[in-house]
């Protein structure tokens, strides 16, 4: 009998059940920096090997490429380096490309925050969709907490594509882009006339240690940093 025909599944088959190299880029001092390097040493404890990289520049060729909270533009040189480039973020995409989307959804009220897993391309956050998840947050997390939960939701959603049994398929973004503006200082300050309770999810997704609340009032500018008090318990809202 004639050996079989080599498919595109048995193509794909013989570069992804074996030993995969992997680069993984974080190209600026963000908060998922540890995030990125346990999902380094998790690869590592199987049959892939990655390398985690801080800048483009440096890192060789390989079989796949994870961009986790970059903000430059991937060159098209480095993409090139790779059999796919992977994105995770936090928004429905193409709802919500952009900056600080999961900021944003929570100054909107929600509390389900949807993380998907697309193919980096030319264009910002526009590549097909291979993965799509969410967390969930119950309304009283603060900064930290959330960057907890969105840190491990996306490890999970890049260690779920690892896993899977052949390269999963991609499918085309659907629908109406919508872009979040990259956040600045102003969309810090508080309203003065305004009760805590209408302002409190701005409170919740601000970093109190670097970039407190504030608010101008009488001729000054002060400060509003916040935390939990975790030794007092709390009645229930009605």
């Amino acid at each position: 009998m004639d050996d079989p025909v080599p498919t595109a599944a048995t193509d794909a088959q013989l570069w992804w059940t074996g030993s995969r190299q992997i680069n993984v880029f974080v190209d600026n001092e963000s908060w998922i920096i540890p995030y990125a390097k346990e999902f380094v040493s998790e690869i590592n404890r199987g049959r892939d090997v990655a390398i985690f990289y801080r800048d483009y520049e440096s890192a060789d060729k390989a079989d796949l490429a994870f961009y986790l909270g970059c903000i430059r533009l991937t060159p098209d040189t480095v993409l090139r380096r790779h059999r796919h480039n992977l994105v995770p973020h936090a928004s429905p995409l193409p709802k919500g490309r952009g900056f600080a989307p999961v900021w944003w959804q929570v100054l909107e009220g929600a509390q389900s925050i949807p993380i998907c897993l697309f193919e980096a391309v030319a264009a910002v956050d526009a590549g097909p969709i291979y993965l799509e998840d969410q967390f969930q947050l119950e309304g009283h997390e603060l900064h930290d907490e959330i960057r907890a939960l969105q840190g491990k939701a996306a490890v999970d959603i890049c260690l779920r594509y690892l896993c899977a049994p052949l390269p999963p398929p991609g499918r085309p973004q659907s629908g109406e882009p919508t872009f979040y503006p990259r956040r600045s200082r102003e969309h810090d300050q508080l309203d003065p006339e305004m009760t805590i309770a209408r302002q409190f999810d701005l409170l919740r997704v601000l970093d109190s240690n670097n970039y407190p609340a504030y608010f101008d009032y009488r001729g000054h500018r002060y400060l509003i940093r916040i935390e939990k008090d975790e030794s007092t318990e709390c009645r229930p809202e009605a």
